[in-house]
């Protein structure tokens, strides 16, 4: 099951916590996870940082390949996430400020079991309409949704992450070596 990062994801940690240039283990670990399939990005939450400037730009688009998924949303998911959601009849307004929160919960939905969204939003149950927040959304329809540091703890983040995953191959490549051994 993946994880499908908002774009808050990206912007808050390299602005508050996990700045690229003071902590570049985070961002490795996010390629690496990438790389294996585990946390992806949708094309329009890329789209959202990319239209910025700064080191965290110029990361995105040097990582797109890795980081963004390959999928194109199922426009049916998007346009029932956006109905059910929020609203049937948002205004433009209300469509502008929700921006592409359904895109990421209709990715979600499509995989099976479904993806967690992970968001630096924070639950408002009472909000409606176009004021809904990404997480309520989330669970309306099923989704799990977690913040960052969640996700970091769920898949076991540290600035030491290069050297567990050395242990483990070494580790592994002895026991092949002790299996061929004994045989």
């Amino acid at each position: 099951m993946p994880y499908l990062l908002d774009s808050n994801v990206l912007i808050d940690a390299d602005r508050d916590y996990y700045p690229l240039k003071r902590v570049p283990e985070f961002w490795d670990w996010l390629i690496h996870q990438s790389e294996h399939g585990v946390i992806l990005t949708p094309t329009e939450m890329y789209n959202e940082v990319v239209v910025g400037k700064g080191v965290l730009v110029e990361w995105l688009k040097g990582n797109k390949d890795t980081l963004v998924l390959k999928d194109e949303a199922d426009p049916v998911l998007v346009r029932d996430v956006v109905s059910q959601g929020y609203a049937p009849d948002l205004t433009e307004d209300e469509i502008e400020k929700i921006g592409n929160d359904p895109f990421i919960v209709a990715y979600a939905l499509a995989c099976e079991p479904h993806a967690t969204v992970v968001s630096t939003e924070v639950s408002r149950p009472s909000a409606r309409r176009g004021n809904r927040r990404l997480p309520d959304v989330s669970e309306q329809f099923g989704v799990k949704c977690i913040n960052t540091f969640k996700l970091v703890q769920e898949l076991n983040f540290s600035t030491g992450w290069r050297a567990g995953q050395e242990v483990a191959e070494v580790n592994q490549n002895a026991d092949l070596f002790a299996a061929h051994a004994a045989e």
